[in-house]
């Protein structure tokens, strides 16, 4: 429907009114515009001011296409939506103010008998969906987002990480990304995304499961990091059976695997988390804090879960050999990492000069561009 509420929408009550007939004339001339293509039988009706379009698709017992009807009604909307205030401004010589509103609901049918009664729940569906701010566009990302975990679309890629005593390659953090496409900027993206819609601990999983099929052989003594959110180990669901049958196929052990805890949000339950890294501790796994010195919460992780390794944030490790409180920041979290057993990786270096002045000052192991960018796990 043409929701002529929106902030730009400067027009009197009767103006409205005349621009709802408008658009209601408009949309009756358009509605074949909506149908997905010709083998597909549409029906509408008016129920006061709201347009409702239904569609009945024959799967075959295949997957609703329910991703391509989302970008389909986006597409079209947004296309409508042009046009008819183009038409408006030509025929009337303003531009309407307000915005078309679209929703979507989506139902399975397993028998003729269930029409009517799912078509009503669809309507309610899109009502709720397009009272939304960008419903339908999300709508649609969710839509991608769960073809991209059904088809396994992700790919992990691997950075190295330098053993800065040795000279060599100590491991490799895996890292996820996503094919190009109109609905997720990035990992980083895709990721709260999730958290959002409740989709995280699937592709958790996924990343976790990716990142060990691209692993195609480690070094002796040679560590895989896994990102692994903090949340995620608050679930019961979360078991290191899966990762440990994946392991033993690609002729790894739980020792060689490092747990990076990423904090996308703030961990609830230390308890809780705390007594599963116990448990993943006692099977051989190795715990890491990521971002450490980015903010308050990584400093409190360090004091509850005491991990083995602590990744120095770019922010601290960025121009540091020109920076005496950077220095000095670093020079404490040695000593914290000394007195708890840990060990410290410096993050994002990307200048020889900081390299050189991590060496100066000890740190065993190194990260970033300058030593190798993130690529697939080399043969």
């Amino acid at each position: 429907m043409w929701d002529g509420t929106s902030p730009d929408a400067k027009t009197s009550k009767t103006e409205r009114g005349e621009l709802q007939q408008a658009w209601a004339s408009f949309a009756e001339r358009s509605i074949g515009d909506f149908v997905p293509s010709s083998d597909v039988r549409g029906q509408h009706q008016w129920l006061a001011n709201d347009l409702f379009i239904s569609f009945q698709f024959h799967s075959n017992d295949e997957e609703h296409p329910e991703y391509e009807l989302s970008a389909h009604a986006v597409r079209t909307a947004n296309r409508l939506e042009l046009a008819f205030r183009e038409e408006r401004e030509r025929l009337s010589g303003f531009h309407p103010g307000g915005k078309l509103r679209v929703g979507l609901g989506a139902l399975a049918c397993e028998s003729e008998s269930c029409v009517d009664g799912l078509y009503y729940e669809a309507m309610k569906q899109a009502i709720v969906n397009a009272q939304v701010e960008g419903g339908a566009e999300r709508l649609l990302r969710d839509s991608y987002f769960k073809e991209l975990l059904t088809a396994r679309s992700l790919y992990p890629v691997y950075q190295p990480i330098f053993s800065l005593k040795q000279g060599e390659v100590f491991g490799y953090e895996a890292l996820t990304r996503l094919p190009v496409n109109n609905y997720f900027r990035g990992p980083m993206d895709l990721f709260r995304f999730a958290e959002e819609s409740g989709g995280v601990y699937r592709l958790d999983r996924l990343a976790r499961e990716l990142a060990i099929d691209g692993c195609l052989r480690l070094g002796q003594g040679q560590k895989l990091f896994i990102n692994v959110m903090a949340q995620i180990m608050e679930d019961p669901r979360f078991s290191p059976g899966r990762t440990i049958s994946l392991l033993e196929e690609h002729h790894l052990s739980p020792h060689q695997v490092v747990f990076e805890i990423t904090e996308r949000s703030s961990i609830e339950d230390y308890p809780s988390v705390k007594k599963a890294l116990q448990h993943y501790r006692s099977q051989g796994y190795r715990i890491a804090i990521d971002d450490v010195g980015a903010g308050y919460s990584s400093l409190q992780s360090i004091v509850e879960l005491r991990p083995d390794y602590m990744k120095v944030d770019r922010s601290i490790i960025q121009n540091i050999h020109k920076d005496e409180v950077k220095e000095h920041i670093l020079t404490t979290l040695q000593d914290v990492a000394g007195k708890i057993g840990a060990e410290l990786i410096a993050e994002g270096i990307e200048r020889k000069e900081e390299l050189d002045k991590l060496l100066h000052m000890g740190i065993p192991f190194a990260q970033g561009y300058l030593l190798g960018r993130p690529a697939p796990f080399p043969a």
